[in-house]
């Protein structure tokens, strides 16, 4: 495991050196410390991945030893609230794959939390997560349930034997470094207070310095984040990461800006030329939009992104333009050549997924313009922020 964490870490340190051959160049400003980058597979569980990654930055920041916790134990629950609430919904809830941080916290609250060693969440002929039989399962499951009217005690039999089958049993009690625990004594011995943390977003149509529901389906739980304006929002992320906070991201990775291969994400201005040289400027201008964006994309260099404003980010999310597509781990700032901002973003599809181990850095511009919501700490927020939305 350490090895794999230094060859992780080599690789990070070259995204931020160089993204690649003549192309964006980067240097870190601030990282906070992380583990390492795990792949979620073939499932739908960013949620889970994002938020297992960020707190175990968390135990990182408060002076733990590394840890790798089970990301499957949490969705396991997650799986059983979902059906609670669909059933109770009349088939009408979302049991889809998705989710949001705040479904991490209560679960967590519920059932408590093991290290993933003790529950890898595999228990099929896989080396990799795969939930596609399951879930499909699942839902069978849940449909009957719901065309009866009544849950025997035969479905709640059927639905334990199913995640027992794909996910593996429950462990009642376990040795972990030597002490015995259960999975809530383990998670009482992490010191995680989930009610410490806070989830942010910024929307013009309510308002600001209240708690708002964020309307997209993975919020089925209907939880609320704190609506603040949007130069708050990116300065509490400056601020946390400046500080030795990481963040939990939910946004929108569907862009053609957004290039994984390429280590960036990107929200280009097309009617920009002036990071342009003077040649391709002139030829840049003669093109069309999809011409500029096939220059764009080839990730030559730099160029010049939208100055996102707050209208500009609610009409990306009031005609669907802005959905929410992925959630990840913000664990730092950096620099390109020409001394714009980006965020240092910690992927879950697996160190090998890309050439800069997993990682990728997010323009100021994608951020501003691609943040459904964002979860840190309630210590990371300024303090007269605190007073505004009245967090003690």
């Amino acid at each position: 495991m350490k090895l794999q964490f230094l060859l992780t870490l080599f690789s990070i340190s070259s995204l931020f050196s160089v993204a690649q051959e003549g192309g964006y160049k980067f240097s870190e400003i601030i990282k906070v410390p992380t583990t390492s980058v795990k792949d979620q597979a073939s499932t739908g569980t960013c949620w889970c991945f994002a938020t297992t990654s960020f707190f175990e930055s968390e135990l990182l920041r408060k002076g733990k030893e590394e840890t790798d916790l089970s990301e499957m134990f949490i969705v396991r629950q997650k799986y059983l609230n979902q059906l609670e609430n669909n059933f109770l919904r009349q088939g009408k809830g979302n049991i889809g794959q998705g989710s949001l941080s705040h479904t991490y916290t209560n679960a967590f609250k519920q059932v408590g939390i093991v290290p993933e060693e003790v529950y890898k969440g595999i228990s099929y002929n896989s080396q990799k997560h795969n939930h596609t039989e399951m879930v499909s399962f699942m839902e069978s499951i849940a449909k009957t349930a719901i065309a009866n009217g009544v849950r025997s005690d035969e479905y709640y039999k059927l639905i334990n034997n199913l995640f027992d089958t794909y996910l593996g049993e429950l462990p009642e009690k376990f040795t972990y470094n030597g002490k015995e625990y259960t999975p809530k004594s383990y998670a009482a011995s992490l010191e995680l207070n989930m009610d410490d943390y806070v989830e942010l977003t910024s929307f013009t149509h309510k308002p600001y310095y209240q708690e708002m529901e964020i309307v997209v389906p993975d919020n089925w739980e209907h939880e609320r984040s704190f609506n603040v304006p949007l130069n708050e929002l990116i300065s509490v992320m400056d601020n946390a990461l400046n500080n030795g906070y990481s963040i939990c991201w939910d946004g929108d990775v569907s862009e053609r800006g957004f290039s994984f291969r390429n280590g960036v994400a990107i929200n280009p201005d097309l009617q920009k030329s002036e990071d342009l040289s003077q040649t391709d400027r002139a030829r840049f201008e003669k093109l069309n939009t999809e011409d500029k964006w096939g220059e764009i994309l080839k990730f030559k260099a730099p160029v010049g992104e939208i100055n996102v404003t707050p209208e500009i980010r609610q009409q990306g999310y009031e005609t669907f333009v802005t959905t929410d597509d992925h959630l990840m781990h913000i664990v730092g700032i950096a620099k390109d050549q020409n001394d714009n901002k980006y965020y240092i973003t910690k992927n879950s599809w697996g160190a090998g997924s890309n050439s800069f181990g997993g990682y990728l850095n997010m323009s100021e511009s994608y951020v501003k313009a691609k943040t459904i919501y964002i979860m840190l700490h309630k210590d990371a927020l300024p303090k007269d922020l605190k007073q505004k939305i009245g967090l003690k």
